[in-house]
């Protein structure tokens, strides 16, 4: 019997080992931690060559931190990484590189000054005799980029060249450096629906010619769209993979917060809308004197939701802090606000957020800048309350019982997970620092309620949440904007889109009767006479 044992347990081994060299990465029991946080904890994770392997999960899942230890950028505190059946040893990203492994970050890592090819080559730049051979490395970025339908402009400056193109650029380093195992962290979060195609047209080629990638989005058409198997973290914790052609969005996202969503938005029509905002030919200007919003003119009603829609950084923060009194306007701007009682408009060119406040102005901002402009980090919820209020008090005296209840109301109604009411926000993670700030601004009960990514970064449940909350502000008559990034989400929840591409306005469209493939062309002023990335 003992021989018998012994016989299937060496079947078995053989067999394991076998299935172990189908990979070309495994990440074996990985546990990272950090001060008060286990980021990853006991997470094996195996990539087989030629195939797209997603990786999915909420906010603070744990994603982003597993490939940076596959990446060398952390270390973890247990755990291995096999290469192709062998331990290898990442300390840092030049052993990934050595290693054939491959990152593109959200946040590109190129030098602007710089021109593409002088990017794509820093680091390995190939000399004979201590002489470069630009040459050389020219002929091989564009036998590259022909291979992998990757266009560029070899001599053009990265700060010329957009959004798009500068991916393309980091695409390029890792392909010249011959990485063979690449990772995409949250790729398409900047990219138009059409440089989203391109950039997947990539992937597929890169996976024909056996290259093994992982791609970190938390859209999951896209994961359905491009992946081959998907793996899902939930708080730090593998809880499984699955292979895409099994899955849909709803078996994702079940998996992913551990129960059933619904992933429906409701839209109910405006009603009687009234107009509450008129803007026109606002322009505003950088401290260093650029135009980053040109001309702008468009109306903004109650009882609707406006989106904004464009890649990031075109005019779109300066918008909404033109009319929140926090960016000074271009003379020949105009900002009027149409109160619902009042007879005439009130010019908010020229005034100050306390002097917008004073005029009984009831106007809502939810910053971009979570705790930077929005909330004080150090203070709990109450005394972030108390930000809206402290006025209202008497003397030195400060009114610390309504915030107190505000506070609790907040707490309660949209399910803050927070030990109470005086725990610093900064404690908080993304998704209930947002709710405090969504909620106290509501709580002012606006007639504009302005809100800048409102769910950039948070798990799913929080963001269908917030679309509610706007939802409910739209059918009480508030004028609601909505600046987003995800096309998707803007045309299901938004009534009108006003589409911003160079700092001008390129569009405004009926979210009801337009695709996310109208919207991305004119965030690439196609529809403008401008020129897109080929």
């Amino acid at each position: 019997m003992v021989c018998s044992i012994e016989k299937v347990s060496l079947r078995h081994e053989r067999r394991v080992s076998r299935l172990a060299e189908d990979y070309v990465i495994e990440m074996l029991h990985i546990t990272k931690e950090f001060p008060g946080i286990k980021a990853n904890d006991d997470i094996t994770l195996q990539l087989r060559k030629g195939e797209v392997h997603a990786l999915l999960g909420e906010n603070g899942a744990g994603k982003s931190t597993l490939m940076s230890v596959l990446f060398g950028l952390y270390q973890p505190e247990q755990g291995k990484i096999l290469k192709n059946g062998k331990e290898v040893a990442i300390r840092n990203p030049n052993d990934a590189n050595a290693l054939g492994i491959g990152m593109v970050h959200q946040h590109f890592k190129l030098v602007e000054c710089f021109s593409v090819l002088d990017n794509i080559i820093l680091g390995v730049e190939p000399n004979k005799m201590g002489f470069l051979q630009k040459a050389e490395a020219r002929k091989k970025v564009m036998a590259l980029s022909e291979k992998y339908g990757l266009r560029v402009d070899p001599d053009a400056l990265i700060s010329d060249i957009s959004v798009g193109m500068q991916q393309r650029v980091e695409i390029l380093k890792m392909l010249y450096r011959d990485n063979e195992i690449l990772i995409f962290d949250e790729p398409t979060a900047v990219l138009t629906p059409q440089e989203t195609e391109k950039l997947f047209s990539v992937i597929r080629n890169m996976k024909a010619d056996g290259k093994a990638v992982i791609i970190i989005t938390h859209k999951l058409h896209e994961v359905l769209s491009i992946s081959d198997r998907v793996a899902i973290l939930r708080k730090g914790e593998y809880v499984g993979d699955i292979a895409t052609k099994d899955a849909d969005e709803a078996k994702l996202t079940e998996m992913m917060v551990g129960e059933k969503v619904e992933l429906n938005i409701e839209r109910p029509e405006p009603v009687n809308p009234v107009k509450r905002l008129d803007i026109e030919h606002l322009t505003v200007r950088s401290a260093e004197g650029i135009t980053v919003l040109d001309d702008a003119s468009f109306p903004v009603y109650g009882g609707e939701i406006l989106g904004i829609a464009g890649i990031s950084g075109n005019g779109q923060k300066e918008l909404l802090e033109a009319i929140a009194g926090l960016q000074p306007a271009e003379s020949g701007a105009s900002i009027e606000y149409y109160a619902p009682d009042a007879a005439a408009p009130v010019q908010l060119v020229g005034k100050s957020p306390k002097a917008i406040r004073e005029a009984g102005i009831h106007l809502s901002f939810v910053p971009e800048d979570r705790l930077g402009m929005g909330l004080v980090g150090s203070m709990g919820m109450t005394g972030n309350m108390m930000l809206r209020s402290w006025r209202k008090g008497k003397g030195l005296f400060l009114d610390r019982k309504d915030p107190e209840a505000l506070a609790n109301r907040i707490w309660e109604e949209l399910g803050v997970v927070t030990p109470s009411t005086s725990f610093p926000v900064r404690r908080m993670s993304g998704g209930n620092v947002q709710k405090v700030l969504v909620g106290r601004e509501i709580a002012q009960s606006p007639a504009v309620l302005m809100t800048a990514y409102a769910v950039r970064g948070l798990d799913i449940n929080t963001s269908y949440t917030i679309y509610n909350l706007l939802t409910e502000q739209k059918m009480h008559g508030v004028a609601v904007v909505y600046v987003g990034e995800d096309l998707d989400v803007l045309l299901e929840l938004c009534d009108r889109i006003v589409v911003l591409c160079g700092g001008q306005v390129s569009g405004v469209v009926d979210a009801r009767t337009t695709d996310k493939h109208q919207v991305g062309a004119l965030m690439t002023l196609v529809n403008k006479g401008g020129k897109a990335d080929e």
